[in-house]
């Protein structure tokens, strides 16, 4: 662990309000650097927008149209950054974008395929490439209109994983990454010391905090946090934008996704989910409720359906929805008249100056290019830390992800071979979510029974422990929704299982039951 800056007039150096992909971010790459640094989140880790994405690490082919360059390279960049950091929880995807249907011409769409191929110097993910579709597997299940398609390449992303194991290596480099714990309050300290005096709250008691600095990284609640602050400085705007997908039973075969082209020039992901689904999304709606209370309308579910009859043979209606999720992205607003339009670029406000404590404000972002946003946080706070370290985090795996190689074929072949009595569709699913910390969850593991209570879908005893003791998770919800997608597997009643033996194992770890 770095050794660490703040004097003992302060609880830490750094307080980041949210626990999204952007907070977490500047959580782990800051305690990296040597700040002290804690971080609160008022609900469970990526209990919103950061769980509710398309789950793509992508550069934003669709970003190209509103001349986001910059955007667009840097995400194209760090994909490939991210793949090598987290090889279990990202991997390539093929994406296949039809013409039938296109609003724009096939030679429109090839050069902004070739700008996607060459803008962030791509190196192990494979080139783009022209198809016909009526002659290649990868058309199975779509209508045949125009067979002429492309097929590109980005990256798969277990989202709410993502930011469960930054808050993992942060807290293992020496932060305090605290849930269901908000901020209530903050002001500027008046006396020689300066800094914050933050309340911070967890339900049942609340405390003061001295910080040296404030990073505001709150998502949707950006702005009701500056309204929180004392002689805090409001002058950025804040968009929010609702993001919603549908999940159906298997539209087609294959592990490939579709890029689909609607009249409106919006554009849908079909995506394999979870083995037995397709994810289906998303879509852009300006929303002016609480960013908490989201969820998909009709008019949603009518425009996600209406593309799917659009482009597939296989027809769904509302009934074959096995789940829906939304959520509400927090963009810059650079006042653009089209939802769709608005930038998914990021912004960075820094109020503060010598003599005046920092807090830093965080408006839009994308999950792709939360590594390189976390480096260009601390790049604005480097005047008021100038003793901290440098940037560290491009070559840094996250937990789980230093295998040889980044080959997760070779490593889970090894685990397999450790564990010949586990079966390899459980050993599969534990490595795809923990890594090489799979070993760290299994243990003396040698049977299924060892393992403890089957929760449903191989949801163990073991495992239920290692997410609470390892990974922040307090509720069903949270392992079932968040750290992984097992709730669309698991029986009914399942949570009410997980919960109960949650309750019990607390009442039997409680100081008073200790005693």
């Amino acid at each position: 662990m770095a050794q660490q800056i703040a004097s003992a007039a302060f609880d830490a150096d750094l307080l980041v309000v949210g626990g999204g992909i952007n907070g977490v971010g500047i959580a782990r790459d800051a305690v990296g650097r040597g700040l002290s640094v804690m971080l609160v989140e008022k609900d469970d880790l990526a209990s919103h927008t950061s769980s509710a994405s398309t789950k793509l690490i992508h550069g934003g082919l669709r970003y190209l149209e509103y001349y986001e360059f910059r955007l667009v390279r840097e995400a194209l960049i760090e994909r490939e950054r991210l793949w090598r950091m987290a090889p279990h929880i990202i991997w390539p995807l093929e994406f296949v974008l039809p013409q039938s249907h296109s609003p724009r011409p096939a030679w429109l769409v090839r050069l902004g395929l070739f700008l996607y191929d060459h803008l962030g110097g791509r190196e192990r993910l494979p080139a783009t490439r022209t198809v016909a579709l009526d002659r290649d597997s990868v058309g199975n299940g779509l209508k045949m209109g125009d067979p002429k398609a492309f097929v590109y390449s980005d990256c798969w992303v277990e989202d709410s994983r993502l930011v469960a194991l930054n808050a993992r290596d942060a807290a293992d480099r020496g932060a305090r990454i605290m849930t269901h714990t908000g901020l209530v309050t903050a002001r500027r300290a008046e006396d020689r010391d300066g800094g914050w005096i933050a309340t911070i709250a967890d339900g049942q008691s609340r405390r003061d905090v001295r910080v040296r600095a404030i990073v505001n990284a709150a998502g949707p609640w950006v702005a009701a946090v500056l309204g929180e602050v004392a002689d805090a400085r409001r002058d950025r705007g804040v968009r929010l934008i609702k993001g919603s997908h549908i999940v159906v039973p298997r539209l087609y075969e294959g592990d490939h996704a579709f890029l689909l082209q609607n009249p409106d020039r919006r554009v849908v992901f079909a995506i394999p989910y979870q083995e037995h689904f397709t994810l289906i999304g998303t879509t852009d709606e300006a929303w002016q409720g609480e960013p908490g209370r989201a969820t998909i309308d009709q008019g949603e579910i009518d425009y996600l359906l209406k593309t799917v009859d659009r482009y597939f043979e296989r027809p769904v209606a509302q009934d074959d929805i096995v789940w829906t999720y939304s959520g509400i992205r927090p963009l810059y607003d650079d006042h653009a008249a089209n939802a769709s339009a608005v930038t998914r670029d990021y912004v960075l406000d820094l109020d503060g100056s010598p003599g005046r404590a920092p807090m830093l404000s965080v408006f839009g972002g994308k999950i792709t290019t939360y590594r390189k946003l976390a480096e260009h946080a601390l790049r604005e706070l480097t005047p008021f830390f100038p003793d901290m370290g440098k940037a560290w985090t491009a070559g840094a795996t996250l937990p789980g992800g230093d295998m040889p190689d980044a080959d997760f074929g070779r490593y889970l072949d090894a685990l397999t071979g450790r564990y010949p009595h586990l079966p390899q569709p459980l050993l599969r699913r534990l490595a795809r979510a923990y890594g090489i910390r799979t070993d760290m969850l299994l243990g003396d593991a040698r049977t299924v029974a060892d393992l403890g209570e089957d929760f449903g879908a191989g949801l163990s005893a073991r495992e239920v422990d290692y997410l609470h003791a390892e990974e922040f998770a307090t509720t069903a919800e949270d392992m079932l929704f968040r750290r992984s997608k097992l709730g669309l597997h698991v029986p009914a009643g399942t949570a009410q299982r997980i919960d109960s033996y949650l309750s019990a194992r607390r009442k039997i770890t409680s100081p008073a039951a200790i005693a």
